[in-house]
């Protein structure tokens, strides 16, 4: 049986990304001052030439799958006092909110190795951790991948994301004894193929918190409070619960806490062109709001 390579989440592997791309960004405040961490995982925009130059997709098609601007949305946390962690790779180069080896087979010309999640949902709707369709369904390559390729983007990019995901989460527990981590996402307006049947109608939020085991309830009650105060449609845990990093970081017990966070595309963005929308900057402010009443809200603890 294959061994799967050790400790790549929870250790300190640190690798140097292959195609010349930083693996990621920490947006730090002079001085540390909220017992929160924020993460956009999705909001990467550099794309690897040879990885443009292998897909049967336009460069517009590929940033289908983007949570375009997210990380400019909750850029006001180090301003406040909290880290802000951002992916520079692109979702559709490798996913970080999925399990490690989270790959389908049919996409690779070798076999996989056993330790290989081969049959999860995400794998099913071709979302894994090396997604073979873009959020509208499209397939992304023409011909097949290397089981090496996909190592290759893993050890690069995956891992010194979760690395440094890792780092700042400890960091803030043993400073604060414990950590509040928001994981910062945008859903489409409109249910997309690889969502199925999902209904976004009149939803300008959804807070997700793996119906209550990933933070302490009153996290997801101040949040909602905060953006439905502003005039926010809010929904919890419906259609979206919180992914592989709201499940694996949220440990309430070990004093982590943590809330994913979908924004509704439409409301501060054209989706069909990928560009700010007229009320980016009132969607800015509001988070900004949100941010100061986490805050106040962390400042007895959780």
């Amino acid at each position: 049986m294959d061994a799967m390579p050790e400790c790549q989440i929870d250790g300190r592997v640190r690798e140097v990304p292959a195609h010349g791309i930083p693996a990621h960004e920490v947006l730090a405040p002079d001085e540390q001052r909220l017992p929160i961490v924020f993460a956009s995982p999705h909001s990467g925009q550099r794309y690897p030439s040879h990885f443009i130059e292998n897909s049967r997709l336009s460069p517009l098609e590929l940033r289908r799958s983007e949570d375009s601007f997210v990380d400019e949305i909750f850029a006001a946390a180090p301003e406040a006092g909290a880290p802000l962690l951002r992916a520079l790779f692109p979702r559709a180069y490798v996913d970080p909110n999925r399990e490690p080896f989270e790959l389908d087979p049919e996409m690779f010309a070798d076999s996989l190795p056993d330790y290989a999640n081969t049959r999860s949902p995400r794998v099913a709707a071709g979302l894994g951790t090396i997604a073979r369709v873009v959020a509208s369904g499209a397939e992304i390559y023409s011909g097949k991948l290397s089981f090496s390729e996909a190592m290759e983007r893993i050890r690069g990019y995956y891992w010194p994301y979760h690395t440094a995901l890792r780092d700042l989460v400890e960091r803030t527990r043993e400073t604060f004894g414990f950590c509040l981590l928001i994981d910062c996402h945008s859903m489409p307006s409109k249910g997309v193929p690889t969502n199925g049947s999902v209904n976004l109608e009149g939803i300008d939020v959804v807070l997700g918190d793996a119906f209550g085991r990933a933070c302490a309830r009153k996290v997801s009650d101040c949040a909602e409070r905060s953006l439905a105060g502003r005039g926010f449609r809010v929904a919890r845990n419906n259609p979206y619960s919180g992914g592989f990093v709201t499940r694996h970081y949220g440990r309430p017990s070990e004093g982590v806490h943590c809330l994913q966070i979908e924004l509704n595309r439409k409301l501060y963005m054209d989706e069909a062109r990928i560009e700010r929308g007229r009320n980016f900057g009132q969607v800015r402010e509001d988070i900004r709001a949100l941010i100061d009443d986490l805050a106040a809200l962390t400042e007895k603890g959780l």
